[in-house]
């Protein structure tokens, strides 16, 4: 039975541009930075969070062929890679007032719903990256699920 997850990934293009990004203005961490050979192992986390990493993959060898990695950056570049990321943050409204003053592409302003009060934001690439605070009714409601299991 799987426990945790442990790497995902996000497309990038540069990943000098995507470490400013994701460390520069959205405040994460670098927790591997290694040259395999024939890639570059780069991931980010959640500072004081080790349990998960976000490796920023450029899409090309070896998981892809040229021809692949053009199509995927095409489409990211359109936004049409769906859902990249979502964090957590304790101050929604600051987290947002700081992220639009570093001058962060904010695609959907401050909203409320059960779960909490979130917004959108894409990446220099064109991934999709939501920030939330949780409610704490479905904070309490997730973690209460997650018991039960």
């Amino acid at each position: 039975m799987l426990n945790s997850i442990n790497v995902s990934h996000i497309f990038v293009f540069d990943q000098e541009k995507a470490l400013d990004f994701y460390v520069g203005k959205l405040g994460l961490e670098v927790s591997n930075d290694m040259n395999l050979g024939f890639m570059r192992w780069l991931t980010v986390r959640a500072p004081g969070d080790p349990s998960h990493d976000i490796l920023l993959e450029l899409p090309g060898p070896p998981g892809m062929d040229e021809k692949s990695a053009s199509q995927v950056r095409e489409l990211i570049s359109k936004g049409a890679s769906g859902f990249a990321a979502g964090f957590t943050t304790s101050d929604v409204k600051k987290t947002y007032e700081n992220l639009k003053a570093k001058g962060v592409e904010i695609v959907g302003e401050l909203s409320e719903h059960e779960y909490g009060t979130d917004f959108g934001l894409r990446d220099p690439f064109g991934n999709h990256i939501r920030i939330v605070q949780l409610a704490s009714t479905a904070h309490q409601a997730g973690a209460k699920q997650a018991a039960k299991r």
